[in-house]
């Protein structure tokens, strides 16, 4: 029984998941670009692996690689983390909204993911 369940509970998984990424973020993708914002994600993996990982996901934005962390040592994301007792050095996830002429005008840090795109989204059209 409890086999059974966990497929259960899998396949619930994945429905989610699928609902996210055929409808969920497709309709915020369309919010944005109507609100006149480029959205652009930012990691230190390869862009090999950005493009793999935006293909499996069907992510519709850009992802930027920044294997040296110049961009994000700028905007200080870099920070010592701790995983199972172990310190390492890691990206926090973070959000910045930048304006036409270049202005930083709102900043998310320690960013989860629930409710986040919708308060961007209200912050972009606020502008």
């Amino acid at each position: 029984q409890r086999q059974g369940l966990g497929r259960r509970k899998v396949s619930t998984m994945a429905r989610l998941k699928q609902t996210y990424r055929e409808e969920i973020a497709p309709a915020l993708h369309d919010k944005f670009k109507r609100a006149n914002t480029v959205i652009l994600g930012v990691s230190r993996d390869s862009i090999a692996s950005h493009n793999k990982f935006k293909e499996k996901q069907g992510f519709k934005f850009e992802l930027l690689s920044d294997p040296e962390e110049k961009l994000c040592r700028k905007f200080d994301v870099i920070h010592e983390k701790t995983l199972y007792g172990r310190k390492f050095m890691g990206v926090v996830r973070s959000t910045f909204l930048i304006d036409a002429e270049g202005k930083l005008r709102g900043e998310w840090r320690n960013v989860k993911v629930k409710g986040h795109a919708e308060e961007v989204l209200e912050a972009a059209r606020a502008l």
